[in-house]
């Protein structure tokens, strides 16, 4: 089954490391995180992936050229470099075949169960499913009644906050719904397919973080020093 990683944003909100090298390429416990994503995939029996690269792909292309992955295909497709996420998946189409594929970003990772996501899209048959995770909420609570505070919770899952993790299992029909390489795949094509009963959650509440921002990163640090994912 084919893997799709999107790896070609600009990484603008991490300019700390993506003047030099694209966000995929920014390392977590001493490897990119785009490895990190493929070993996990690989683990559940995954292997062969299609990279849509942008910008500073070229970086992308220079480390697998020196690095092979064990029982791995990487398949490098340049998507341009204004591309938009949904313009890029439609770049891929010719690639992908008639089968259903998964799709995930190359800058976060979870450990969700990947098989047990795939079974839970074919036995429901719908366009495409998508990874719901609740990540951690920033800061605590509390309530103040005349002074006194009168509530106290700590950092916890945000309450019924669920939101899409960017792990996806997808139906290649999907990609019909993208019109252009400015079509931002989490907008039109999947509101399209939610309006349509076409497009299903399949609750994850496990370990899950993206790295959109500096913090972002230290926090996967610390996750991977706990060896909290493997």
């Amino acid at each position: 089954m084919k893997v799709v990683i999107l790896a070609g944003g600009y990484g603008t909100r991490l300019s700390e490391y993506t003047k030099t090298i694209p966000k995929p390429m920014v390392k977590i416990s001493n490897k990119p995180i785009i490895i990190h994503i493929i070993n996990w995939y690989v683990k559940h029996g995954f292997n062969d992936f299609y990279i849509a690269l942008g910008y500073k792909g070229n970086v992308i292309r220079q480390y697998f050229k020196n690095k092979k992955i064990k029982n791995c295909k990487i398949n490098l497709v340049d998507t341009g470099l204004n591309t938009m996420t949904g313009g890029r998946l439609k770049k891929l189409k010719k690639f992908l075949g008639k089968d259903d594929f998964f799709m995930t970003y190359g800058d976060g990772i979870a450990n969700v169960n990947l098989k047990k996501l795939l079974r839970f899209h074919k036995k429901n048959k719908k366009l495409a499913t998508l990874t719901a995770v609740r990540p951690p909420a920033r800061f605590g609570a509390i309530k103040i009644n005349n002074k006194f505070v009168t509530y106290f919770k700590e950092k916890s899952k945000i309450d019924e906050g669920w939101i899409n993790g960017g792990f996806f299992v997808i139906n290649p029909k999907l990609l019909n719904y993208i019109k252009s390489s400015n079509t931002f795949f989490e907008r039109e094509p999947l509101i399209k397919a939610s309006n349509k009963k076409q497009l299903l959650a399949y609750k994850h509440e496990g370990i899950w973080q993206c790295m959109d921002t500096k913090r972002d990163k230290e926090i996967l640090e610390k996750i991977f020093k706990k060896k909290r994912f493997i």
